[in-house]
């Protein structure tokens, strides 16, 4: 749900340019290259529509990207890179047409430094095989957004991926120590480190860590990794409303118990998995906290942390399997509302955790005045709420682009963030305004004009377009 022109401007070079590209492509990467059929790589996970490239390639190692990027150069044909497609931003999307650039073939594990707590691999590699691969090793690459097992490693880095253990560890970009990159022209620069520490010049694999495939192709990253953790319990607090399990939120983090992750199911989310609990939790439940603690003395903390929190039912998992249930129930609450509403919307803002509260009976009052469903779910110990806006009819999308407007403006005013994980990409970019002063969007554009002079790679995502920027500061931004 966004302002997007009825058509998007592309990429448009005459037929006799298009096919000198595409020779050069084919004779770089010695082997042909995908010209038609671009279903697959014309979307993405936001819904954001559609959108077929010129060109597609798919390169296999840093050399071929740096080849490809020297003839879009030469060219000024746009590149977007992309890897799984899992997006909900739609920075994956070739708006502008001209090269698909797929990550996928890069796929290598080259090394576990187990004694030194890093892994290099190539950003191909789906998460989940590499969390399961570390975990062999006894040790953990903690960043678990529920894509794992379909999103890339390059996905995550770029879009600065996170989930339910960023409250305790951080989020993709605290274990991002180094890696390979190809700026625009071609030309290929070695970044950061393979130790814990490290503070010569600037970090700039920092920046490019959530920067969306606009400055840089990523293609090897050094990853940090944490000992695997021990002594793992995971708990189902239940309440009678959703203001009593925000509010348990605070009064746990308060109390100095640190918890690996606190998940927030709001009533209209957790009814949406009602089925997948009976038996589990009392009916009369209206929300609930999924809880989970790791170390020798995690039953004793969780435990605590129940009695802190004044739970009305706690149900610690006496098991592996009654801890997968659990879990399950979390990852099904998307699924089980796309089953119930013809459409859904999903964001995530993210606000202060004592403005949780507020922030869900601020969503509710943005659906009551929309004549919308609602339902709000995430990773509260960090104030990241997934906020969902549901409906059936087809004439309803002006509600919802006002809700998410409003949602949007909501959570700014409460000192937050219009995005914790998704990122800005195409859906968000009109909104940036809202949070960051011009000065500061201005200064960021001059980052990206250095690391690409032409503009070509991932055009059209982050920034707002000039037409909006002022538009959207004046709908109410913070810096209006």
């Amino acid at each position: 749900m966004f302002d997007l022109p009825a058509e998007w401007p592309r990429w448009a070079p005459p037929p006799a340019t298009l096919d000198a590209l595409c020779l050069a492509l084919a004779a770089a990467l010695k082997r042909p290259i995908q010209s038609q059929d671009f279903a697959d790589l014309s979307r993405d996970e936001s819904g954001a529509g559609s959108f077929a490239p010129h060109v597609a390639v798919f390169p296999e190692s840093t050399a071929e990207v740096a080849a490809v990027m020297r003839i879009a150069s030469q060219y000024s044909a746009p590149v977007t890179p992309r890897g799984a497609g899992s997006g909900k931003s739609g920075g994956a999307l070739p708006v502008h047409g001209g090269i698909l650039m797929a990550m996928t073939e890069m796929r290598r594990l080259v090394q576990i430094a187990r004694a030194d707590h890093y892994a290099i691999v190539e950003p191909g590699v789906l998460l989940g095989d590499f969390q399961r691969a570390v975990l062999a090793e006894e040790r953990c690459f903690p960043p678990d957004p529920a894509s794992a097992d379909f999103c890339t490693v390059g996905g995550a880095v770029a879009e600065n991926a996170a989930g339910p253990r960023a409250f305790k560890y951080g989020t993709t970009k605290d274990y991002v120590l180094g890696m390979t990159a190809v700026l625009a022209s071609g030309e290929v620069l070695e970044l950061g480190r393979r130790t814990q520490k490290g503070v010569a010049g600037y970090d700039l694999a920092a920046l490019l860590c959530g920067s969306e495939g606009t400055l840089a192709v990523i293609t090897e990253l050094t990853l940090g990794l944490v000992p695997r953790p021990l002594g793992v319990e995971t708990a189902l607090f239940c309440f009678k409303d959703v203001r009593a399990a925000a509010s348990a939120v605070v009064r746990i983090v308060d109390a100095a118990i640190h918890p690996a992750t606190l998940e927030l199911l709001d009533p209209a989310a957790l009814d949406s998995v009602r089925a997948d609990v009976a038996g589990m939790i009392d009916p009369a439940a209206r929300a609930c906290l999924i809880v989970e603690l790791e170390g020798d003395a995690s039953l004793a903390a969780i435990e605590r942390a129940a009695a802190v929190a004044r739970a009305d039912a706690c149900i610690i998992a006496a098991d592996d399997a009654q801890r997968r249930r659990i879990w399950d129930v979390r990852k099904r609450v998307s699924i089980a509302l796309k089953q119930a509403y013809a459409h859904k919307v999903s964001e995530d803002i993210v606000v202060p955790p004592s403005a949780v509260p507020q922030m869900i009976d601020a969503v509710q009052a943005i659906a009551a005045t929309e004549g919308l469903a609602a339902a709000t779910y995430g990773h509260a110990g960090d104030g990241n709420l997934h906020t969902n806006y549901l409906w059936n009819s087809e004439t309803d999308h002006a509600r919802v682009d006002r809700a998410l407007a409003a949602t949007y403006r909501a959570a700014v005013a409460f000192h937050g963030t219009i995005t914790g994980e998704h990122g800005v990409g195409l859906v968000k970019r009109e909104y940036l305004g809202l949070e960051q002063a011009p000065p500061l969007i201005a200064l960021q554009r001059r980052v990206k004009a250095t690391f690409d002079p032409q503009g070509i790679l991932n055009p059209g995502k982050m920034f707002p377009s000039e037409r909006n920027a002022v538009i959207a500061a004046q709908a109410g931004g913070q810096h209006a």
